[in-house]
């Protein structure tokens, strides 16, 4: 199960990654928001990442104009590896390296071909469980 969010800056490309998801029949929840009437992003990031914390979704999806912002307030939850990725390298090496749980895009910033493409990428590629990225990844939870 995939959780996803966004704020009003992200909502249409959020409604695109969904139609994407649904035709892939992959699951998903959508923690908001539900329109383009101006809302805060923290209130959808921490959503987002709160469901992957507590284990109720595998993987998160975070949207907002630049994707800076919502991906700030997702990595605030502990548990969570939020990653902004604007190409499909990005997110195919931050879920190798880093297990990335939660990717983040700008809806204001990519195409929604490009978009999808880095969704699909990350959502593709398993981590790699090599020993040093889980002693990195260790390191970081420690912080």
């Amino acid at each position: 199960m995939i959780a996803i969010g966004s704020d009003h800056g992200g909502y249409d490309l959020k409604q695109a990654v969904i139609a994407h998801l649904e035709e892939k029949g992959i699951p998903y929840q959508d923690m908001g928001c539900h329109s383009k009437a101006s809302c805060d992003y923290p209130i959808f990031g921490h959503a987002v990442a709160k469901a992957v914390a507590e284990g109720g979704c595998d993987k998160g999806i975070v949207i907002c104009t630049t994707g800076i912002g919502i991906s700030i307030a997702a990595n605030k939850v502990p548990g969570i590896r939020c990653a902004l990725c604007s190409d499909t390298l990005s997110a195919k090496m931050t879920r190798l390296h880093n297990d990335a749980n939660v990717l983040a895009l700008g809806g204001g910033m990519l195409g929604v071909n490009l978009a999808i493409d880095i969704v699909d990428t990350f959502l593709g590629t398993e981590f790699s469980g090599e020993e040093k990225h889980c002693r990195r990844i260790g390191l970081l939870e420690q912080i």
